[in-house]
């Protein structure tokens, strides 16, 4: 029998995964892996936030990650500064103004690194409870907004035509970002969370013929990304979080292989 830290890392991972498949497709079709990155890096001034004032660092993620998507729109809309350097701007001052926040809090005793890269090996049954609660609820609000945001994310103009709310669309998929970062940050840390999102998207965009069929195949990518990089960080003691992902990339690089029904048709 495996032991029980292992499952609870297994149970964890595989919920995060399992969710940030299909968030990942929408990120990789809108092409908006900046803004991922963006998000993600402001997550430590959400747990700074958190702690400062005593309650859920989650929440504090939730609440700095929408601010920092609300402040990156009304940015844009200014139109004096191009969206990439806002990002950049956003991404890299959040992150670092985290880091000064949690650095001043000298009465607390702050594992950074468990923050940035992940510890996804000490996850309680409460954070998998958490992770698999707040996986199942993004899932059930992507299910019911799909054909939405496949065609807000095909044409905001021809979807709006066709009575779609974009708008709405918009701030769901930006809702769903921030809630897949919180519950994702303990598996594989605010600097890894979009490697999560993006390379198993990636990896299914290769073999399917299908919006659905790539949601489906990206979630079972980043399944078998956390299970293999589990059995790698404990068969080489490497961290957990940077394993998933080399993991993650290695399954990647295999995509990228010519299969031989393609090599024959060529």
């Amino acid at each position: 029998m495996p032991d029980e830290f292992l499952v609870r890392a297994a149970l964890a991972g595989v919920g995060v995964a399992l969710v940030a498949g299909p968030l990942g497709c929408f990120v990789v079709w809108r092409r908006l892996a900046y803004f991922g990155d963006t998000m993600a890096h402001s997550a430590l001034l959400g747990v700074a936030l958190g702690l400062a004032l005593g309650i859920s660092t989650q929440i504090g993620v939730l609440v700095v990650a929408l601010t920092v998507a609300v402040l990156l729109a009304v940015l844009e809309r200014l139109r004096t500064i191009p969206s990439d350097t806002l990002l950049g701007i956003l991404s890299h001052s959040a992150l670092s103004i985290g880091l000064v926040a949690v650095g001043f809090m000298a009465w607390l005793r702050v594992d950074l690194l468990a923050y940035l890269f992940g510890d996804v090996l000490s996850v309680s049954w409460g954070e998998v409870a958490l992770v698999l609660a707040g996986g199942a609820g993004v899932l059930a609000v992507l299910a019911w907004l799909w054909r939405d945001l496949v065609a807000a994310t095909v044409s905001p103009d021809l979807a709006a035509a066709e009575g779609v709310d974009v708008l709405r669309s918009r701030i769901v998929f930006t809702l769903l970002m921030a809630v897949v970062i919180a519950i994702a940050m303990k598996i594989v840390g605010v600097l890894l969370i979009t490697s999560l999102l993006i390379i198993p998207a990636a990896t299914a965009r290769r073999f399917v013929a299908s919006p659905e069929a790539m949601a489906v195949v990206a979630a079972l990518a980043g399944a078998v990304a956390v299970l293999g990089g589990l059995v790698f960080s404990l068969v080489a003691d490497t961290p957990s979080g940077p394993s998933i992902v080399v993991t993650a990339l290695a399954l990647f690089m295999l995509s990228l292989v010519p299969l031989p029904m393609l090599a024959s048709r060529r």
